[in-house]
């Protein structure tokens, strides 16, 4: 066994990457403080070819030097748009044809390992601030809450971290 080079992993150009088929997600991210946080979300809706991040309130736009800093160019590659509400993002989500979904702790959350994807359905998922998490605003504007179940002391995590597995359960969810 070796690791390989990175000239043996086959990787896209930006170029190649803007014309190939996306998973249909969009990832919502309302009112994220942290740049890092938001570029580490960039990287990984690049590694599993996100149809597009929507970007609200607070949350900081590319370019930036922090943002960069862990999207490591993932900006030039997944399309964004940015939103001053939520509600107008969650809008234009469901104008698209888009199921809207809260990662959040609710009352009658579906567990994310419960949670399905209908045939060519388009899902749109919302991660909010790191402190005060989802907007509750918005729960009678979207489809439902998805929760990951956690089993530790601790229940919440990074919003980075929540992002990474949510994005990759929808990927291998999405047909």
């Amino acid at each position: 066994m070796r690791k390989l080079l990175n000239s043996e992993l086959n990787r896209l150009s930006v170029k190649e990457f803007k014309t190939a088929d996306k998973k249909p997600i969009i990832v919502i991210l309302d009112d994220i403080r942290s740049l890092n946080n938001i570029g580490s979300v960039f990287r990984t809706a690049d590694a599993f070819r996100v149809q597009e991040i929507f970007l609200c309130g607070i949350t900081a736009q590319p370019p930036h030097r922090d943002i960069h800093k862990t999207a490591l160019g993932a900006t030039e590659s997944v399309s964004w748009s940015y939103f001053e509400t939520i509600e107008e993002a969650i809008k234009n989500a469901k104008e698209k044809g888009f199921n809207v979904f809260a990662i959040e702790q609710m009352d009658n959350s579906i567990s994310l390992d419960d949670f399905k994807i209908g045939e060519n359905e388009k899902t749109a998922v919302i991660f909010g601030n790191e402190v005060k998490g989802v907007n509750e605003s918005v729960i009678p504007l979207i489809d439902g809450c998805i929760e990951i179940p956690q089993h530790g002391t601790k229940h919440s995590l990074n919003i980075s971290v929540c992002a990474g597995i949510v994005i990759w359960e929808l990927y291998k969810l999405s047909k």
